[in-house]
């Protein structure tokens, strides 16, 4: 398909033609107005996209394209019934592309696998939970790991992690695993809360003076009510910017669709005042810079620094202090891929601001110096005192609708003892293990290893979400004993155990007898969502439902009610209340405060300057450039002749996909169009190692520590205005270059983001 001589703005028509166009694909073109008109708001559903907060009580529609798109997605009326699977092997289905095996539609019944048949065939409920618990019964619970999707509710985490704990397994591996670990593990270290401490209102509040910056983040596609934040604080007047390595078209061109001038003229306007093109992994080095021009600013007399804030609530300042006065302009230069002079003017825009907000997403938490980098960026608001007064602060901004909620609730391979004993409390004869668990990856390598023999998951595609995608899917179908609770099939279901059940459960978007949830965006507001539509089929289960029928048939109900606490999600909150005395504050009458509009915020001691660290104060952590990243370590095996043909790659999603879920093959804002298999590289690279644009090539993933050469066939070459010396290409497909063993430091989440690679004309 050819592209559009002027390409069209972000946002705008296209977002609202592709919105109506979703819904018109699953053959409901009415129900988009209904969504309009509920998503996101106070006596409707929360959308089942990404965590950025609602506005409770603002006209009109408060959604966006992506989000749309998965509403749609999870309304259709497309069964994947049993009659699908009846004319499906598993094995035809693995030939399946994702996006067509999801396309399928929703699934209405409880399902088990037939290995004879190479089919899932029907089974009822009882008979399911029987076989669960016969099968889970015959192994070590220390064998057997719980993986929780941000997508599920707070009350269904709740009961999933007490189900795995009282069953005897502490893996509760869950999708911050995979995507924002470093982030609440440095935030937590350096200022006491593992949360961002700003909420929506700064943003909003951001006016001329201001800044906003956006660190590894691609908001227009992954985020794009947050593009539309960003967009109306740079018309106040405010300064955005973008430290990130690809000039993507929402920061040079965005169109918000609720401006009518915009789109009557299909016109947009430049949102970020500056795209600082850092090199993938340069962040640190960038970041480090910022700091070393400010100190060297301070040095001479010109007041930067916040020093009453850094005396009064920060510890660490002469430490840093030494480690950036030592390290040379040269390193960081060369590690950022930015000559001084754009890292002095990234500094000065940081430095007269009056006050500041980062954000940041996978961009940086994909790396194997993951940590150290957000650590830095921390740096850098505490030196000015940029944390703790309105319209500052940082914020991760998470990528799935309740990943932090999950997290609140206990879904995570280590807590403290306040909240198990709690919950022993709260439920009389209830035991539950104290073993530190797997995480993700963790589990990903005892699927491989054979040592994790049974894997169940809330919601998710666990087998391509993280790395090595070919190999775990492959040790999960070695596996005695899984079992999926999910809206639709996806690849991870097709590689059940040996005994596989797959289990049908109720949507955001679908009207729940036990009442509403909750949930916790990005930035701790807990609210209500309310289903609209009645469910496709009566077989159809919440998920709390699911999970208690589970622990029913499992453990019995001497100590939890299983059973009668599923019929009314108002009673799991109560227990939710009770157990979170003295482990997260702002849960007191959790379901009072539930029936305000737009919910309630979760109280942020970082917020507040009250710094729940070791030393009660916030800390400034020295960050040593690292020396010997993936790539350098690959390059290192080559001949010193062939190092200048290795790019550094990172994993992105298209614009017409949500996580590991492909609405279509199309990417209209990098002017890709029916297909996905493609991988970008900078022009002048593409030119100096002999490609064209349009061909084919085999993507060699080099070797790093585990000596293994990985491989993607036939992909196609496009430029794409990237920083020299990097590639890009889509998320999951490019997830099997991903080794398993590679990861970021302390946190292990799946370093996806700095990828060595060659590129070779494709083999027939």
């Amino acid at each position: 398909m050819s592209r559009p001589s002027t390409p069209p703005p972000a946002g705008g028509r296209g977002a609202v033609k592709a919105a109506l166009d979703a819904f018109s694909e699953q053959g409901i073109p009415l129900k988009v107005v209904r969504s309009f008109l509920k998503a996101n708001k106070p006596e409707g559903f929360d959308c089942p996209g990404c965590a950025f907060p609602d506005r409770p009580g603002a006209f009109g529609p408060d959604s966006c394209e992506q989000g749309q798109k998965a509403i749609a997605w999870e309304m259709t009326p497309k069964k994947a019934d049993a009659a699908f699977f009846a004319q499906h092997t598993l094995s035809e289905l693995r030939s399946w592309s994702n996006r067509d095996l999801e396309a399928a539609g929703r699934l209405t019944e409880p399902l088990r696998f037939d290995a004879a048949q190479d089919r899932y065939v029907p089974i009822g409920w009882g008979e399911a939970f029987t076989l669960a618990a016969e099968a889970m019964r015959a192994l070590a619970p220390e064998r057997v790991s719980f993986y929780a999707s941000g997508r599920s509710s707070n009350e269904a985490a709740f009961l999933w992690q007490l189900l795995a704990r009282a069953y005897g397994s502490g893996n509760l591996p869950d999708s911050s695993n995979l995507c924002h670990e470093p982030s609440g593990l440095a935030l937590k270290q350096q200022i006491g809360v593992g949360k961002g401490t700003a909420q929506l209102s700064d943003f909003e509040a951001a006016k001329e003076g201001d800044c906003i910056l956006v660190v590894g983040q691609n908001p227009a596609t992954n985020h794009p009510r947050l593009m539309g934040t960003l967009h109306a604080a740079a018309k106040r007047g405010a300064t955005v910017l973008a430290l990130n390595p690809i000039v993507e078209r929402g920061f040079v061109n965005f169109a918000d669709p609720k401006d009518l001038g915009e789109m009557l003229t299909n016109t947009g306007r430049r949102v970020a005042k500056r795209v600082v093109p850092v090199k993938i992994g340069g962040d640190l080095a960038a970041l480090k810079g910022v700091a070393k021009q400010w100190f060297e600013w301070e040095f001479q007399g010109r007041s930067v620094f916040d020093l009453d804030f850094i005396h009064t609530h920060t510890r660490g300042f002469d430490a840093l202090a030494a480690d950036v006065k030592a390290t040379p302009w040269d390193a960081i230069e060369a590690q950022s891929g930015l000559p001084r002079a754009a890292i002095a003017e990234l500094a000065e825009e940081l430095a007269r601001a009056k006050a500041t907000l980062i954000t940041w997403c996978m961009g940086l938490t994909h790396h194997e110096h993951a940590v150290a980098t957000i650590q830095m960026l921390v740096n850098l608001q505490l030196l000015r005192g940029q944390i703790g007064r309105p319209g500052t602060g940082v914020v991760p901004v998470r990528g799935h609708s309740n990943v932090q909620g999950d997290r609140t609730m206990g879904c995570t391979t280590s807590v403290s003892e306040r909240w198990l004993a709690n919950q022993e409390d709260a439920f009389p004869g209830l035991r539950l293990t104290r073993a530190v668990g797997l995480d993700a990856t963790a589990t990903a390598e005892g699927l491989v290893d054979g040592s994790v023999h049974g894997l169940l998951s809330l919601g998710g595609n666990f087998g391509v979400a993280g790395a090595d995608a070919p190999r775990v899917l492959q040790g999960l179908s070695g596996t005695a004993f899984t079992l999926h609770i999910a809206t639709k099939p996806n690849r991870t279901h097709l590689h059940p155990g040996r005994t596989g059940l797959l289990l049908p459960c109720l949507s955001r978007t679908d009207l729940d007898p036990a009442g509403p949830i909750s949930v916790e965006d990005s930035m701790s507001l807990v609210h209500a969502s309310r289903g609209i539509q009645a469910p496709l089929s009566p077989l159809m289960r919440s998920e709390p439902a699911i999970v208690a029928g589970l622990g029913a048939a499992l453990l019995g109900e001497a100590s939890v009610r299983w059973h009668w606490l599923a019929e009314d999600h108002a009673r799991i909150r109560d227990a939710i209340e009770r157990c979170q005395r003295g482990v997260f504050d702002g849960f007191d009458d959790y379901n009072a405060k539930l029936q305000q509009p737009g919910g309630f915020w979760l109280p942020n001691a970082a917020a507040r300057r009250e710094w729940r660290t070791a030393s009660g104060k916030a800390q400034l952590v020295p960050q040593a450039l690292p020396q010997q990243g993936a790539v350098a370590r690959a390059c290192a095996q080559l001949p010193q002749s062939e190092r200048a043909q290795v790019l550094t790659l990172m994993t992105v999603r298209s614009h017409d996909q949500f996580n590991t879920t492909v609405y279509g093959q199309d990417d209209r804002y990098r002017n890709v169009f029916g297909t996905r298999t493609v991988v970008f590289v900078n022009e002048d690279d593409g030119r100096r190692l002999g490609l064209i644009e349009g061909q084919r090539v085999d993507v060699e993933g080099l070797p790093i520590d585990d000596g293994q050469t990985r491989w993607l066939r036939g992909f196609e070459v496009r430029w794409l205005a990237i920083a020299p010396g990097c590639a890009a290409a889509y998320f999951p497909e490019a997830t099997p270059l991903v080794p398993l063993g590679l990861v970021a430091q302390g946190a292990r989440t799946p370093a996806a983001k700095a990828l060595p690679i060659r590129l070779h004309a494709a083999t027939a």
